[in-house]
């Protein structure tokens, strides 16, 4: 599920015109890696959760920007796997 969501950020990210060709798990969303703005960053909210179902409220924004990518896309699984039924989580 992992590579899914990562193709789906990378390919998101393509099409709102930022360049991934040298883009690792590594490199961070905000202005150290990818500079993604924060109407950047809300774009990309919004295609996953009308992809996913994923919703994120205002405090997610600024942390959204503090992620690398493999922190980004992990935490994207963990709230899959909590809406998928696993309520209970420890």
């Amino acid at each position: 599920m992992k590579d899914q969501l990562r193709e789906f950020v990378l390919d998101t990210l393509r099409e709102m015109n930022y360049d991934v060709s040298d883009v690792e798990g590594d490199t961070d969303l905000g202005p150290a890696g990818l500079d993604l703005e924060s109407l950047a960053l809300a774009d990309l909210a919004v295609q996953i959760e009308d992809k996913y179902q994923i919703k994120f409220g205002d405090d997610d924004m600024e942390a959204l920007a503090l992620m690398t990518l493999d922190e980004f896309v992990d935490a994207l699984a963990e709230r899959l796997s909590v809406a998928s039924g696993s309520d209970t989580a420890s």
